[in-house]
């Protein structure tokens, strides 16, 4: 392989890896946030937990009593 066509390759091969790299960093920072809003989620539904759990209200649910949508 001549040495022209060893760079061209070389030059298309850093470039590729650019990319690459930049969709990595791109994917970490969309899982970071994921993981950002997972835990919001988590600590709003322990906080309603606990909430319920003060109020009494998850003994006064009964969902055997509730009527059908169609009543």
């Amino acid at each position: 392989m001549s040495e022209r066509g060893a760079d061209e390759r070389i030059t298309e091969l850093e470039i590729k890896l650019g990319y690459a790299e930049d969709m990595i960093d791109t994917l970490n920072q969309a899982v970071f946030r994921q993981q950002e809003q997972i835990d919001l989620l988590q600590r709003q539904l322990t906080e309603l937990h606990r909430r319920m759990r003060e109020s009494g209200a998850a003994d006064a649910f009964d969902p055997g009593e509730e009527l059908p949508p169609h009543y």
